[in-house]
């Protein structure tokens, strides 16, 4: 396993039905000042199996989810960190996590669309276009209200 998915401090550990609200406040919180596309808590409860979380002392510290693409491609998606714990390093663990579980089912290739590209070049991602992610765009983004005016980047790692 990946040593920063290790490290001390909170429990990273999947998601469960008693975190579905703290998710969604979570990302709410970030979804509200633009930083992520908003997701309800009927879709945070249909995707739960999708998403890992930081746990400290049963409060959640932080969020992550993979969704699995066709053609060995996963997504990080739903990435946020309580403010409390900004720049704490929960983020990086939780991505690592999911690294982690990306290679182990057999992806070839993780992305991300993110306002912050410098976070993901420090996990070994680089920038791509998005039109070498046909399985994201035309399978999700095509149904997003940013379709046309999308200023996400997207960014890439071969595992």
């Amino acid at each position: 396993m990946n040593e920063l998915a290790k490290s001390p401090g909170p429990t990273l550990r999947p998601a469960r039905q008693e975190d579905v609200a703290a998710i969604h406040y979570l990302l709410k919180g970030y979804s509200d000042r633009g930083n992520l596309l908003p997701r309800t808590v009927e879709d945070i409860e249909i995707n739960l199996v999708d998403f890992r979380i930081a746990d400290l002392h049963g409060r959640v510290a932080a969020c992550a989810a993979l969704e699995l693409f066709p053609n060995e491609l996963g997504e990080i998606r739903s990435l946020a960190v309580d403010e409390e714990f900004g720049r704490s390093g929960l983020g990086t663990r939780l991505v690592a996590l999911l690294i982690d579980e990306a290679r182990d089912r057999g992806l070839g290739r993780l992305m991300a669309l993110t306002y912050v590209p410098e976070f993901f070049h420090k996990l070994d991602f680089r920038t791509v276009p998005k039109a070498i992610l046909p399985e994201k765009v035309w399978g999700i983004c095509v149904r997003c209200y940013k379709f046309y005016n999308c200023d996400e980047i997207a960014v890439l790692r071969y595992l």
